[in-house]
């Protein structure tokens, strides 16, 4: 096992399987070049060399099928990047995170998309529906216990870093569990509807039980007191030539005293299966491949670390890797805008529609989706698309 991290006392335990996957993430600004060397990207938008930037930001809901909470990537676009500047960067992480953490979702009128962050391209992939639901409509989603679990998870291990590194235990975190999630029901008020029903506290205490639990597996896969990350819950942009503007959100990244950098992303529920695998590892290669246009550099590994079944799944890319990610998300980017001027955003069905918050506006379910509201482009026949599932 490359040992290279461990001497930079970022230590990777566990196995290392050919077959990997990815995720998502929750709060916390950071300084913007820290996280790779000085080089610069290979890539430049109007002559210019995109920075890094970071962005505090509500704590997502990684492993939800139907993320009933919006995404880290989704909060920082409704917010716009904060570059931060040394002096700025400890205000950011201070009174702006509090803010953007406790502000109430803002309604924004429909607009085109401008961006694509891992999750939202794979609601595309999964359903071009679900995306226009989520991105265009913005239609509300309930809260579900999976999805706040796994952002209470993030958090507290987030958090445990800011200890020094010989207290980071597993009772430690474990302690932090209440807290967090009284600070995340502070911030997010409807968060109580997922315990409305349960006066006694059985099935909170359950709750909270079950993500101790996961935090705790952590420490079998990782030892956080070799761990000083360069970065944790990094906001991360990069806008392609004649492409989209990707965004997302990184948990972890670690850098070795060589300079070689490791991307690593937490999942609170169990690896998938080898020939589910791909889906996970396609977000992994967009945060590579943003780095890679930032700073000019391939990280040297991917990790993904599995709490729900305590595995840890790497993969080492290559620049070809990142070249065909780019092609293929300028292909879809390419599909996202034919649907979104011609209006016509057909459903996908799948085994996940039965997770789905949306089935009363999905035709596959006898729904009918809101009236589109963009304008939509005038076919040549003189026909108009107005958001019309069905075959033509």
């Amino acid at each position: 096992m490359d040992t290279s991290f461990e001497e930079a006392g970022a230590a990777a335990s566990g196995p290392e399987p050919t077959d990997p996957p990815a995720a998502d993430a929750p709060t916390r600004a950071v300084a913007a070049d820290a996280v790779v060397t000085d080089a610069t990207a290979a890539d430049t938008v109007a002559g210019e060399t995109p920075a890094l930037v970071a962005v505090p930001s509500p704590s997502a809901a990684p492993d939800a099928v139907a993320a009933p909470i919006p995404s880290p990537t989704e909060a920082a676009e409704a917010a716009g990047p904060i570059e931060l500047t040394e002096t700025g960067a400890a205000a950011a992480s201070t009174g702006a995170t509090a803010a953007i953490r406790s502000a109430a979702p803002v309604p924004r009128p429909a607009a085109a998309p401008t961006s694509l962050s891992p999750s939202r391209a794979g609601d595309f992939m999964q359903c071009p529906l679900l995306y226009r639901f989520r991105v265009i409509d913005r239609l509300p989603e309930k809260p579900s216990e999976a999805a706040t679990r796994g952002t209470l998870v993030h958090a507290v291990l987030e958090r445990l870093f800011d200890a020094p590194a010989g207290e980071r235990t597993a009772p430690r975190a474990r302690a932090l569990v209440p807290g967090q999630w009284d600070r995340l029901r502070e911030s997010r008020p409807e968060l109580a509807e997922l315990f409305a029903d349960d006066p006694d506290g059985q099935r909170l205490a359950r709750w909270l039980g079950e993500a101790e639990r996961l935090v705790e597996r952590w420490f079998t896969l990782e030892d956080p007191t070799r761990l000083e990350p360069a970065e944790r819950e990094l906001f991360v942009e990069a806008e392609l030539e004649s492409g989209p503007r990707l965004r997302g959100i990184i948990d972890r990244v670690d850098v070795a005293p060589t300079g070689e950098v490791r991307i690593v992303d937490y999942k609170t529920g169990k690896a998938p299966r080898p020939e589910y695998a791909e889906g996970a590892l396609f977000q992994m290669k967009f945060y590579a491949l943003v780095v890679w246009r930032l700073k000019g550099v391939v990280p040297r590994r991917l990790q993904l670390v599995y709490l729900g079944s305590g595995e840890v799944r790497t993969y080492d890319p290559v620049l070809a890797d990142l070249e065909r990610v780019e092609r293929r998300l300028r292909a879809l980017w390419d599909a996202i805008r034919e649907a979104t001027e011609s209006g016509d955003w057909r459903p996908r069905p799948t085994k996940l529609c039965g997770w789905c918050d949306h089935q009363a506006h999905c035709p596959e379910f006898g729904g009918t989706p809101p009236p589109y509201p963009l304008p939509v482009r005038v076919r040549e026949s003189g026909a108009v698309a107005q958001g019309r599932m069905g075959a033509d």
